[in-house]
């Protein structure tokens, strides 16, 4: 018997040596516009996430972890382990959130080691490719590249490895079904999969399950200053947030069934704070602040193979600690990449918090910086907070620590002096869109980076998921500064739509010397979408069905110019209303 129980111990131990030395699999999720507060693992009770709070009970939580105060940065500082603002970021939009393309990803890290790659949602970094994501290290691509969506239902106009696809059903349940897929597929190999979801931003969409569990739901929880909720924005975030936690649940489930939750870390957290002042703790700001609130996310950490269930970890860590940390995890050389502002926080995860020195993480975006050590909070105003004895930042200490204050001011002037902050700015920026790059067949060239002239008009101020109208004069033009990367034959694509009657007008898309020319055929005059599917009135442009037409097929030559589209003569009232454009390498 005796002999039997440590043959037992010994095969247990083996299997256990056995899959530490494996690659570990990494699955990284990010959620857009969730706060610290909308988890019920953080004393949130107006809401459930049971299957997102057991990536805590059954691995780790920090107790401070720090992103940048909106999208595009956090998600730069995921992939370089660097400062965004190092790396070419100053906007979420019209180019402003592309990614340097000297900058090392850490998808471009693991396929080095030999992982399989994978991103399902919002990437928010680059579309035109080698800013898109299968040009910075990704395999595999389904979802959207700009900064956000306008329509979460059977989406029209996302994108697979390029081409445009119809999406199927709700759209974070769509990005798990698609990383589903792509992990059956890999299960006998290891496997990096980015899983960045795009909620709760707005629009406020949500499955009728969720919204019916919270529209008239009493609430226990409310913001620090309950007279600036929005009640309708409010319940819909906490409803898209129980629809976040089922497809964490399906996540972790899919990984059980498949016999490889073992061996697979799954790490969680958000790219900033609430995009809506709701309960959070009490901690001063929301999206786009760099106060508390702002910025402090969860980081949630399962490994069950290494990290011990339970694990609370108090060093404060922060988004461009996280290329080296799973690079660490993973056993993995980081090579070729920039200098790392970042380090690795895996002898904490381990249980080890005091090998991690105790660091002032800096958060910046545009004119805000602020300065988070263990006990003190700087803001970007120079208050100074004892954040152990006033969590809410209420009282501004900066006169009892002068020392302090002033140590923490010098921090900030270096740091600042050191990514040269704030870096580019939309008038110094001038990388063109990328058109025809050799190693990829497709460039999508949307309404959000253009720039129209005369009376056309933008749909929506948020440039993001807009489209053009109003056009009514033959002078107006749509113009992008472009490159043709490498010269060759394109066919050209367009997105719209066209009222009845106003079909027929000539268009032409000129670069240099180069002109294509084409007529719109067929009228298309979809209504806008029923408003009614947001559960709270958007900010975002309106949306509607546009269908694509074939202008023909042109014949660029390399180099830096203007991409131009404009009217020849228009029959009707109006031109068109434009989305988008595609063009496509045509093989010879």
């Amino acid at each position: 018997m005796i002999r039997f129980i440590l043959l037992a111990l010994a095969s247990g131990f083996f299997s256990a040596l056995v899959v530490a030395a494996e690659k570990p699999n990494v699955i990284v999720i990010l959620t857009d516009d969730q706060g610290w507060g909308d988890l019920s693992l953080n004393g949130n009770t107006n809401l459930a996430t049971p299957h997102i709070d057991s990536l805590a009970h059954d691995g780790a939580m920090f107790d401070r972890f720090y992103v940048c105060p909106v999208c595009s940065p956090t998600r730069a500082e995921f992939l370089t382990g660097r400062y965004a603002m190092r790396s070419g970021i100053y906007s979420t939009s019209a180019g402003g959130e592309r990614l340097n393309l000297d900058e090392k990803t850490i998808a471009e890290v693991f396929k080095d080691a030999g992982y399989a790659t994978g991103a399902f949602g919002k990437w928010h970094n680059g579309m035109q490719y080698p800013y898109h994501p299968n040009g910075r290290g990704f395999d595999e691509y389904y979802g959207f590249c700009s900064g956000h969506w306008g329509n979460y239902f059977d989406s029209p106009i996302l994108e697979r490895n390029g081409q445009i696809v119809q999406g199927e059903g709700f759209i974070v349940d769509d990005f798990t079904n698609q990383s589903m897929k792509f992990i059956e597929q890999h299960k006998d190999e290891p496997f990096f999969v980015y899983l960045p979801y795009n909620t709760p931003h707005s629009p406020m969409q949500v499955p009728d399950k969720y919204w019916d569990r919270h529209k008239d739901k009493p609430r226990e929880m409310f913001h620090r200053e309950p007279k600036k909720e929005d009640d309708l924005h409010l319940r819909a975030a906490l409803a898209m947030c129980e629809n976040i936690d089922d497809n964490v649940g399906r996540l972790i489930a899919k990984l059980e069934e498949l016999g490889i939750a073992e061996n697979t870390i799954i790490m969680f957290f958000h790219d900033n704070g609430p995009n809506g002042n709701r309960w959070n703790a009490d901690m001063a700001g929301r999206k786009g602040s760099t106060d508390e609130g702002g910025v402090r996310s969860p980081l949630l950490v399962k490994w069950p193979a290494a990290i011990a269930a339970g694990t609370v970890v108090k060093t404060h860590g922060a988004s461009i600690d996280l290329l080296p940390t799973l690079a660490d995890m993973a056993g993995i050389a980081v090579e070729g990449t920039k200098p790392i502002d970042g380090i690795s926080l895996k002898a904490a995860l381990l249980g080890d918090d005091a090998a991690i020195e105790p660091r002032t993480v800096i958060s910046g975006w545009k004119t805000k910086v602020s300065a988070r050590t263990e006990r003190f909070r700087l803001d970007n105003k120079g208050q100074l907070f004892d954040m152990e004895a006033d969590p809410g930042q209420r009282q501004n200490v900066k006169k009892k620590f002068p020392k302090i204050h002033k140590q923490l001011t010098q921090a900030v002037d270096e740091w600042k002096a050191d990514v040269s902050y704030p870096g580019m700015t939309a008038e110094t920026d001038d990388r063109p869109f990328v058109i025809g790059h050799p190693d990829f067949r497709y460039s999508q060239i949307p309404a959000r980076d253009g720039i129209p002239s005369g009376a056309i008009t933008r749909s929506n101020k948020f440039p993001n998921d807009s489209y053009f109208h109003s056009w009514t004069n033959i002078e107006d033009t749509i113009t992008w500064h472009a490159e043709v990367a490498a010269a060759g034959k394109y066919e050209v694509k367009i997105w719209y739509t066209c009222p009845e009657g106003d079909e027929g007008s000539t268009i032409q898309l000129a670069f240099g010397d180069t002109k294509l020319k084409g007529k719109i055929e067929k009228a298309h005059n979809p209504p806008l979408h029923d408003p009614a599917l947001d559960r709270s009135p958007r900010m975002e442009s309106p949306t509607k069905d546009f269908t694509s037409m074939t202008l023909g097929v042109i014949d660029l030559s390399a180099g830096d110019g203007t991409l131009t589209l404009s009217a020849l003569d228009k029959p009707g009232k109006t031109v068109m209303d434009f989305r988008l454009m595609m063009l496509t390498r045509v093989e010879e």
